[in-house]
């Protein structure tokens, strides 16, 4: 299996939002949701630590990371059985959220949840505002009422656009993850995360408006 140590030297700590304490994160989540549901534990361990190992490679060369992740991880796990290496890339590469593929072992299902999970709750609160105060976003601002209507659930908005706030990812993307998430543990996890969120910028919005 892949330690901690060594799956550590593949992320940049730099990235508050994908970097290597989101990894752990999910490699948390995913092993809790992973013994509920009888996955295999060490597949999803593998995939855990590496699902992400492909982001600064995307970043200088635009391709997809989860796809870069899961070569990363077949190389790493040369010496595994070939269908331990092969679970494990799969798991890779279908956990993304903004990709035509959907997962279609349980440990994928494990790896995908986790992944989703982290991205909601008062962590996705705290991710969505590290990534806007990176991109130099204001702390809130009105929403259309259609503009998330017309726009596809896997786009959000233009992150560089300096008109997303944390608002816009809540109501383009963050809002609908629990409806995805797959295993019956993690739909629990996502039903209280939910609640918690939608709360947090219901009352976000009545502070910035003055209305308390």
């Amino acid at each position: 299996m892949i330690s901690l140590d060594q799956a550590r030297a593949h992320y940049a700590d730099h990235d508050s939002a994908h970097g290597f304490e989101h990894v752990l994160r999910v490699w948390r989540l995913a092993m809790r949701i992973a013994r509920e549901e009888g996955a295999d534990l060490q597949v999803v361990n593998d995939a855990a630590l590496l699902h992400d190992a492909g982001r600064a490679q995307q970043l200088a060369t635009g391709q997809d990371h989860a796809a870069i992740s899961a070569d990363l991880a077949h190389s790493l796990l040369s010496t595994a059985t070939p269908m331990h290496r092969e679970a494990v890339c799969r798991a890779i590469r279908e956990h993304r959220f903004r990709s035509d593929r959907r997962p279609t072992t349980l440990e994928s299902q494990v790896l995908f949840d986790a992944d989703k999970l982290d991205a909601i709750g008062a962590v996705g609160v705290a991710r969505a505002y590290a990534v806007a105060g990176a991109m130099h976003q204001q702390l809130w601002a009105e929403v259309a009422n259609n503009l998330s209507e017309r726009l596809p659930v896997d786009g959000a908005d233009d992150l560089t656009n300096d008109t997303h706030t944390p608002l816009h990812e809540f109501r383009f993307k963050l809002q609908r993850l629990r409806e995805l998430v797959v295993t019956p543990t993690a739909r629990q996890l996502a039903e209280e995360r939910h609640v918690f969120m939608c709360a947090y910028f219901e009352r976000l919005e009545r502070e910035v408006k003055g209305d308390l």
